[in-house]
């Protein structure tokens, strides 16, 4: 249920987007009418699952939030750091000197590190699921994979890369991706996203995965199926000597002529020393330049979306990526994500996350 100050809000919003797009506000009922017959059937298939909006009153940004604790001993990135005298460790000339290239010396120490840090992450990952149940907040979720992650000797690398405040994304139902855990409990019915990163001896793992909540209607499940499987075409494209936007290619294909759409707005990225560096992995049709070389690291993360509509808009914290409401008084739609990490061999692709 929407409170009339959110319903408000997100028609005044609504009301906002249309007139920047160049829509004089005479013509603006006009224009709410043909949106709302034309996407009516579309939601009408959506389901049944609550809509995520920013909570009342309005905080802008996340210094209101405090970031956890990291043991001392813990090695942590560059961006973690606040000494002025960290800036010169070698890890930070490490974070810098790698930033435009991913490759790494297959066979080599850089290797096992990467391996090691990457099984970290698939391990924080299940061990993520294992939580997700109806009644359990975000925070706590988040509370757990921080212990969890230090507990391994390692950083949880989501926390304070360019301030976010937590140490894990969970996006639930309509949001897209980078929600801030917080204190709504999990409803019977949701589909939420978790997405994990950890720092161990220098390297980043990074995964995700959308996991059911309780009972989740069938339209909800079909999303997340689709989800893994254009994760899965996206990895089926990849090898030595391919390009990079034949990864985009595949999953357009398999999304094409359904009921759903892929989001552009985030992309996969090269991983290694730094979080996100080059090559980036676009998840729809692009001219994205270059080949898939041995010892090429990087992610493929496809977000998902209900109908035609993959648009974004951002919440007041700076993060939570939504989708867009299809008319004023519509329901934002489902997004769906799904991640893994893969190294380009010799001869193939191996997933470091699965």
């Amino acid at each position: 249920m929407i409170s009339e100050s959110k319903f408000l809000w997100r028609t005044l919003w609504t009301r906002h987007s249309l007139i920047l797009n160049g829509s004089p506000p005479i013509r603006l009922a006009n224009r709410l009418r043909f949106f709302s017959t034309r996407l009516l059937d579309e939601e009408a298939s959506f389901g049944s699952y609550s809509v995520i909006l920013p909570e009342e009153p309005f905080v802008w940004g996340v210094s209101h939030i405090s970031p956890r604790l990291v043991p001392s001993n813990i090695r942590q990135p560059l961006y973690a750091r606040t000494q002025a005298e960290d800036q010169n460790t070698p890890d930070a000339f490490s974070e810098r000197s790698h930033k435009d290239d991913s490759r790494i010396r297959l066979g080599s120490e850089e290797e096992t590190k990467l391996r090691t840090s990457s099984k970290l992450a698939r391990k924080v990952r299940d061990f993520a699921g294992t939580l997700v149940r109806p009644g359990v907040t975000t925070n706590s979720i988040d509370a757990a994979i921080h212990d969890f992650i230090v507990t391994h000797g390692a950083y949880p690398s989501p926390l304070l890369y360019s301030g976010f405040p937590r140490s894990c994304c969970t996006s639930i139902n309509n949001v897209v991706a980078h929600g801030i855990p917080d204190n709504r409990p999990l409803e019977d019915g949701d589909i939420i996203n978790i997405d994990i990163t950890v720092y161990l001896d220098g390297y980043h793992g990074d995964t995700s995965q959308t996991f059911l909540v309780g009972a989740v209607d069938q339209p909800g499940r079909d999303l997340v199926s689709m989800t893994n499987a254009a994760l899965q075409a996206g990895i089926r494209a990849c090898g030595p000597g391919r390009p990079f936007n034949s990864i985009g290619q595949a999953i357009h294909e398999l999304v094409r002529n359904t009921p759903y759409s892929v989001c552009n707005a985030f992309s996969g990225h090269g991983i290694g020393r730094v979080f996100h560096q080059p090559p980036w992995i676009y998840h729809t049709l692009n001219d994205e330049p270059g080949m898939m070389r041995p010892g090429h690291c990087f992610t493929i993360e496809p977000c998902i979306v209900q109908g035609s509509k993959p648009q974004i808009w951002i919440f007041p914290d700076g993060w939570t990526a939504s989708t867009e409401a299809s008319n004023p008084c519509g329901n934002c739609a489902r997004s769906a994500q799904a991640e893994h990490m893969v190294l380009i061999m010799e001869t193939g692709v191996e997933v470091l996350t699965s």
